[in-house]
């Protein structure tokens, strides 16, 4: 890796607020690559850290951008700057988390966007029906989140590798999924499964929503497992 060093316009941006698990990193990602800026974005303890260098009226132009046009899912308390004096990369890129002391906030779980919506309507989107299905606008954030910073390691989805499409997505800037941490798809991600009271085994007989939904019109109770606990279904009007 090549660093410039000894930059004379450097500055350090300490984002505080509800800046993780929002696509806060992949939006500063953008805004600086168009400025034509050099620097990393990373999360940590506090919140959000950008760090860049370059021409003072595009980092002028990042910092009014940032404060302007956040992710849809974020909430900016506060943002403190000051010089910087360390190493930098070449170019503007996303940076490893650094832990520490959680002094942050963690997005609420947020009901699913329209783009994910249509790609669960879609009979040829690779994502048809599944459940649990999101995006860096909406999805599970604060009940999957294990520790801070937010990172997919950090949450209940570190077990499910991705697979080579939802890798791609992650790393495709141009995507709605670029380092989206809870992204899945049926290859890779969880599943739902039915299980009868007092079975072990999840019924053999068709999709365990189609089931469900037949029990529920039979007359059955369901109690459906969720990001926070357990909701309770059944024919409102039985």
């Amino acid at each position: 890796m090549r660093f410039v060093a000894d930059q004379s316009q450097a500055l350090e941006f300490r984002v505080r607020g509800r800046v993780q698990g929002v696509g806060f990193r992949p939006t500063v990602w953008r805004m600086a690559r168009e400025l034509g800026l050099a620097g990393e974005v990373l999360n940590d303890g506090e919140g959000v850290l950008v760090r860049v260098s370059g021409d003072q009226s595009q980092i002028a132009a990042l910092l009014r951008r940032i404060e302007r046009d956040p992710p849809p899912l974020a909430h900016i308390d506060a943002i403190e700057s000051r010089e910087y004096s360390g190493g930098l990369p070449q170019d503007f890129r996303i940076a490893w988390s650094i832990g520490g002391p959680a002094h942050t906030q963690v997005a609420p779980d947020a009901a699913v966007c329209a783009s994910c919506a249509a790609e669960l309507r879609d009979p040829h989107d690779r994502r048809y029906r599944y459940p649990f299905t999101n995006c860096t606008h909406c999805g599970p954030r604060l009940s999957i989140v294990t520790a801070i910073p937010y990172d997919r390691a950090t949450t209940t989805m570190a077990r499910f590798a991705l697979c080579a499409a939802c890798e791609a997505e992650y790393r495709n800037p141009t995507d709605r999924r670029f380092h989206a941490e809870a992204v899945a798809c049926p290859a890779c991600g969880p599943t739902a499964s039915l299980i009868a009271f007092g079975q072990d085994e999840p019924p053999r007989d068709g999709d365990a929503i189609e089931v469900a939904a037949r029990f529920i019109a039979r007359g059955d109770i369901i109690a459906v497992k969720g990001l926070g606990g357990y909701h309770l279904a059944c024919d409102a009007t039985n």
